[in-house]
């Protein structure tokens, strides 16, 4: 028996995207990622896919040069729409600067991804749709975040002086 890989149908899409959502929220990024990469073989563009398989690649994260990061910012700068593009780079750098945080990256490159983070956040914002202020709870967090861990503060005296 050969190994490859099988196509599936155009008409299969919705389903399999339903299932790429669902191993999502079972915690099994891998293999929402798998179904992604089987979408996006033959529709590239497909925005659910590369929107899924972004976040997939982001639940990878360990905070180690290994991570997907570049895959998952490719797929991110793929979404058509301005305020997914921004809002799902702004949970990029903030995946990636949590992770980080996880296993003792120097403070100052984590401020620096948060820093992005808040910027695309910022971003999504200006051009959300009404009523929708995901955007908006993100950047709290960020806010937070470094709020309740001073040697994240980028503003802090030792930088001024």
């Amino acid at each position: 028996m050969e190994l490859i890989l099988k196509k599936i149908s155009g008409d299969a899409i919705p389903a399999a995207i339903r299932t790429a959502e669902h191993y999502r929220n079972l915690n099994e990024p891998t293999e929402a990622e798998s179904i992604c990469r089987d979408i996006l073989a033959i529709d590239k563009a497909n925005q659910a896919a590369l929107r899924l398989l972004g976040l997939s690649l982001t639940d990878q994260f360990t905070g180690h040069d290994t991570d997907p990061y570049n895959e998952a910012e490719r797929a991110f700068a793929s979404l058509e729409d301005p305020y997914e593009r921004s809002y799902y780079t702004g949970m990029l750098r903030e995946r990636r600067a949590k992770a980080e945080l996880r296993i003792g990256r120097p403070s100052y490159e984590v401020a620096a991804l948060l820093r992005d983070a808040l910027t695309c956040f910022e971003e999504a914002a200006n051009v959300r749709p009404p009523g929708n202020d995901e955007a908006l709870l993100r950047w709290n967090h960020c806010v937070r975040l470094v709020q309740s861990r001073p040697d994240l503060e980028w503003m802090s005296q030792r930088r001024r002086s």
